[in-house]
């Protein structure tokens, strides 16, 4: 039967702000990713977000953003390739610290929101963070959906893990849907649950224009930042149990798809 990861961006407040339930989604997800400042988060968030990740034993994630705290990293920005390589470094460096300091280490790496759309479908953003990983740990996993940095990482000898957005609307080239156009979020919970045991169970997801697109999805991404999240994040880890389906990090994901191959 399947073996899947959980994953919840974490971490995402902002000084006296919050954003989410991380307490909560850190007793469900098995990885979280984490901001590091640029599109939110700070050093007492992240120092607290990392020691609770530690404590469960959730496995760590870098999620780097465009230097875009105001429009939560999810505005293009005109950078050069340099510019975002030197930008996840300083980002991921932040990160691994804090780790070290709880005697955990960064496991992998998850480009946020329009950076993490780019990577996808830019070769020299993407090929910017593949150096700025295989650079400062060759050991760490690089989420990603199909596409360039997939492609960069597994070039630069680097770990994959493709990730699986149940609550998000898929093109037919298997890049979502821009937020910016109608039904790019999919609201429905029994929606969001179908498709993500059916993501992670048949290997299949139906697009925006209804046809199915074949995807393996190692890691599913648990949005926890809107009213329900933690209720819904509970009810698709329920249901994949039920269908059979074991959670489990990141880690053991890819070294049980390596058995299998």
């Amino acid at each position: 039967m399947p073996t899947v990861d959980l994953v919840a961006d974490l971490g995402e407040g902002f000084g006296a702000y919050s954003i989410g339930d991380d307490k909560a989604l850190l007793d469900i997800v098995s990885s979280a990713n984490i901001a590091c400042g640029f599109h939110a988060g700070d050093p007492d968030i992240m120092d607290a977000t990392v020691a609770e990740c530690v404590r469960k034993g959730v496995g760590i994630g870098a999620h780097p953003s465009f230097p875009d705290l105001r429009g939560f990293g999810r505005r293009a920005m005109d950078l050069t390739a340099d510019e975002v390589r030197n930008d996840v470094v300083y980002q991921l460096g932040a990160l691994t610290a804090f780790a070290a300091y709880h005697g955990g280490s960064v496991s992998h790496l998850a480009p946020h929101g329009r950076l993490g759309n780019l990577v996808a479908t830019r070769a020299d953003y993407a090929q910017a963070v593949a150096d700025a990983a295989v650079r400062v740990d060759p050991n760490l996993i690089v989420l990603a959906q199909d596409g360039e940095l997939a492609t960069a990482a597994a070039d630069r000898g680097l770990q994959v893990a493709i990730v699986g957005i149940a609550d998000r609307a898929y093109q037919e080239d298997g890049t979502l849907v821009p937020r910016s156009q109608p039904g790019a979020v999919i609201h429905d919970p029994s929606a969001i649950v179908e498709r993500t045991v059916r993501m992670v169970c048949e290997g299949l997801i139906t697009t925006a224009s209804g046809t199915d697109l074949a995807i393996q999805a190692d890691t599913i991404l648990l949005h926890g930042d809107n009213p329900g999240a933690v209720e819904l994040a509970r009810l698709i880890r329920s249901e994949l149990i039920a269908a059979g389906v074991t959670v489990a990090p990141l880690a053991q994901v890819l070294a049980a798809k390596q058995k299998v191959s």
